[in-house]
């Protein structure tokens, strides 16, 4: 008997050995690591949300920077604003969580290979739009307060001159094209870590749930 039939008769063993698993089998695995994923989704917003509530408190108490920084912006007019668009945040982000919570118990309850998929691809389309809106917020807030700070440069250097004892010695000239330059690159880096943590964290659970994904529509085939 030669060598390859040899190996296939120790594969067709190996075959015979292995567990059998059925239909139901395969579905009930993929819904359990399913809702995990899920489930993840909605404890790491919750600890997204409680993170920047903490940096949001405890920041300015241990930074002089920060305080100053506030100190001008309550100068400029934007103390009202600025609240007002942390209470549009956190009522955007509430909402988020609540859906991504929504998401969990479907998936934790369905009872079919069809409704398992549907109730995938509306948290992947959740995840999505969480993303999204977290950027483009950010990054529309950091564009509008800017050109607000240049709309109105002039009190903004008097008040950076006040309160910063380099500023007083350098032209307002000088001074708009080192702020705003400043200000561009620290938004931008900012934008970048957020799309970054959300591409590691969000990303690496949506790749398994896709996989997931890909799995059901086999056995449903």
């Amino acid at each position: 008997m030669d060598e390859l039939e040899l190996l296939k008769k120790d594969w067709q063993k190996r075959e015979q050995e292995l567990p059998k698993l059925s239909y139901n089998d395969i579905y009930k695995m993929l819904l359990k690591k399913s809702s995990s994923i899920v489930k993840w989704i909605f404890y790491i917003s919750i600890v997204e949300i409680v993170l920047w509530t903490v940096l949001a408190l405890v920041i300015p108490n241990i930074s002089e920077n920060f305080k100053i920084s506030n100190q001008i912006n309550d100068a400029m007019g934007l103390h009202n604003i600025l609240i007002a668009i942390n209470i549009i945040n956190y009522l955007v982000f509430g909402l988020f969580i609540y859906l991504f919570y929504k998401n969990h118990r479907n998936i934790k309850i369905t009872d079919s290979v069809k409704e398992l998929m549907k109730n995938i691809l509306k948290t992947r389309k959740t995840v999505k739009y969480f993303v999204i809106y977290n950027v483009g917020a950010n990054a529309l807030i950091m564009l509008a307060i800017n050109i607000y700070y240049y709309l109105n440069k002039d009190h903004l250097f008097a008040l950076m001159s006040e309160k910063y004892e380099g500023f007083s010695n350098i032209s307002q000239e000088s001074f708009a094209s080192v702020f705003f330059l400043a200000q561009f690159v620290i938004g931008l880096l900012f934008i970048g870590l957020i799309i970054l943590f959300y591409r590691v964290v969000y990303g690496i659970l949506l790749r398994r749930l896709n996989r997931n994904y890909k799995e059901l529509k086999k056995i449903e085939m």
